[in-house]
């Protein structure tokens, strides 16, 4: 049975919301969402093989609590400068020393970044130990831009690194 849905509440999830999404109980309907909650889970299944171990999930908690609040602060922050004078902004590129391992660990702090109003992860650089993030402002020049990656060292990278990586906090 575990062959045929390798992810049986997936499998049922899909059946349900591809009928709520057609908001019909149709047979053909009910046929195709058979189908997919069959075969979507079949085949995805082996993209799953490699799903990291997640370690401190009070960590994670955390995290994602610092991480909403730097986005209502930083929604704050950006509408300031936009609405603003012109030269209240001053963007730009750093360069962020990656200490994670863990690939997933390395993205998922990319997509804080992003999520993050005023800051997107732009590239990883092809060796993986590097991330490029462009800030909307940045004061200070070169000590702003040190500062800008201390911050995300500190608040994101340190947390993940014990989520992902396993490493004892300091």
């Amino acid at each position: 049975m575990s062959r045929l849905f390798p992810s049986p509440i997936a499998s049922a999830l899909l059946f349900v919301v591809w009928l709520l999404l057609n908001n019909t109980a149709d047979p053909a309907h009910l046929a195709l969402a058979a189908i997919l909650a069959v075969a979507l889970p079949l085949v995805t299944a082996p993209l799953g093989a490699g799903l990291p171990r997640l370690h401190r999930p009070a960590v994670a908690l955390r995290l994602a609590a610092i991480v909403l609040w730097d986005i209502v602060v930083a929604n704050v922050e950006v509408a300031r400068r936009i609405l603003g004078p012109e030269q209240a902004i001053r963007p730009r590129f750093v360069w962020v020393p990656l200490d994670l391992k863990n690939p997933y660990g390395a993205l998922t702090l990319a997509g804080m970044i992003t999520m993050t109003p005023g800051t997107i992860s732009a590239e990883f650089s092809p060796d993986r130990r590097w991330l490029l993030v462009h800030a909307l402002h940045v004061d200070g020049g070169d000590e702003g831009a040190a500062a800008l990656v201390a911050s995300i060292k500190q608040r994101y990278e340190q947390p993940l690194r014990q989520i992902f990586d396993g490493v004892p906090p300091p």
